[in-house]
C-alpha cells in the first residue's frame, strides 16, 4: 500500500512539474535544440575587429532565422589558417564560410583585380554604389564559378600614405621616398608609378623599418596605422585613399549544395544585413583610430580633388598592365564617381 502511495505521489509531482513548466514556458526552445547543421567560419582578425564582429552578427542572424537549425561557429585570429589556405580548403569543403580580402581571392580569380585598382574610387560612397549595384552583383556571381559562393561585400577602409620626412601635399613630394608596401606586384608598381621607391616588407616589421629609417614611409588604413603605433615613427599621414580593397563573405560550394533553396535565401539575406552592420562598425573604428593618432601627434594632410586626380593619372599605366582586357569596365566604374 505504501509503495502504491509513493508511486502516486511521484506521479503527482511529475504532473505538477509538467504543468508548472508549461505555465512558465521552461521547455527547451527551438534555438536550444540540436542543430541540423553546424558550420565553420574562418576569420583571421581579432575578436573585436569590425570584420569579426560582422561575422558574429551574421552567425547570430542565421541561427535566429532558422530557429537554431543552422549554427555557424566563427573562428577568429586565424585559427583555421591564413586567408590563402582557407580559400583552398573551402574549394574542397574543408571550411564552410569565411571573410577574405579581395587581394587574396584575386589570386584564384584574376578578374577581381579590376575592383582593387589604385584610385579607382573617389570616395567610400562611390565604391558602395559600384559594389551594391549591377557591377558588384556580377562579380559576386562570377566568384561562384570557382567552388565558392559570393555572399556579400565587407568594408576594409582606405589605405593612405604616411611617412617620417615631410607632409605629402602633392605628387612631387613622393619622388625619391622609400615606401614600404605589401609583398605584391600591384603595390610595387603603383608606388613606382607615383615616383617613389617601393620596398616590400612584412607587416610585422614595418615599425622597426620606420624607426631605423630603412624606409621613409608606408601605407595602410587608419586602424592598422593606429593599432601598430606607427604614428610614433611616422607622424605625417596623407589621406589620398589610393587603395580601397573590399572584402567578401563567401561560402563553400560544397556547403551550399547541402542547403535547401529556402535556407540559401536566409543565408544571403543575413549576409547582406551583416555587411551593412560591419560597415557601420568599421566607420566607428576608423574614426576612433584617427582620433587616437591625432591625439598622439599625427599631422594629417587631406589631398584636394585636383591633386588626387594627378595621382590617379600617374597610375593609369597600372590599369592597363593588370586590366588590359577590362579597360571598358574600368572606365564604367570611374564614371560612377563623376
Amino acid at each position: 500500500m505504501r509503495r502504491i502511495c509513493a508511486a502516486a505521489a511521484v506521479a503527482g509531482m511529475l504532473i505538477l512539474l509538467t504543468l508548472s513548466a508549461w505555465r512558465n514556458h521552461t521547455y527547451p526552445s527551438k534555438t536550444e535544440m540540436e542543430p541540423e547543421y553546424v558550420f565553420s567560419y574562418a576569420e583571421n582578425q581579432p575578436e573585436d575587429y569590425p570584420t569579426t564582429l560582422g561575422a558574429k552578427y551574421f552567425a547570430e542572424l542565421v541561427e535566429e532565422r532558422t530557429n537554431g537549425r543552422i549554427r555557424i561557429l566563427v573562428q577568429p585570429v586565424g585559427v583555421l589558417g591564413s586567408e590563402n589556405k582557407v580559400i583552398k580548403q573551402m574549394q574542397y569543403g574543408g571550411i564552410d564560410f569565411a571573410r577574405v580580402s579581395l587581394a587574396q581571392l584575386a589570386e584564384y580569380i584574376p578578374s577581381l583585380n579590376v575592383l582593387q585598382m589604385p584610385y579607382l574610387y573617389t570616395d567610400s560612397d562611390h565604391m558602395w554604389r559600384v559594389l551594391d549595384g549591377e557591377i558588384g552583383d556580377a562579380f559576386l556571381e562570377s566568384v561562384s564559378a570557382d567552388d565558392v559562393i559570393g555572399l556579400s561585400w565587407y568594408d576594409a577602409g582606405a589605405r593612405n600614405f604616411y611617412n617620417s620626412v615631410q607632409p605629402i601635399t602633392c605628387l612631387e613630394d613622393l619622388k625619391g621616398m622609400r615606401i614600404r608596401v605589401q609583398e605584391s606586384d600591384l603595390a610595387v608598381d603603383m608606388v613606382e608609378a607615383l615616383g617613389a621607391t617601393a620596398i616590400p616588407i612584412a607587416y610585422g616589421d614595418v615599425y622597426a623599418s620606420l624607426e631605423r629609417q630603412v624606409v621613409d614611409g608606408a601605407e595602410n588604413n587608419w586602424p592598422s596605422y593606429e593599432a601598430m603605433r606607427h604614428y610614433e615613427v611616422a607622424k605625417y599621414y596623407t589621406v589620398d585613399e589610393h587603395s580601397r580593397v573590399p572584402e567578401m563573405q563567401i561560402c563553400s560550394a560544397y556547403t551550399w549544395q547541402k542547403l535547401s533553396p529556402e535556407d540559401r535565401e536566409i543565408i544571403l539575406e543575413c549576409a547582406r544585413e551583416s555587411a551593412l552592420y560591419e560597415r557601420e562598425v568599421w566607420t566607428q573604428r576608423e574614426e576612433q583610430s584617427r582620433s587616437i593618432a591625432i591625439e598622439n601627434g599625427t599631422k594629417v594632410v587631406e589631398l584636394s580633388a585636383e591633386e588626387k586626380k594627378r595621382f590617379q593619372n600617374a597610375v593609369y599605366g597600372v590599369y592597363e598592365k593588370y586590366c588590359g582586357d577590362d579597360m571598358g569596365l574600368i572606365e564604367e566604374i570611374l564614371k560612377e564617381g563623376s
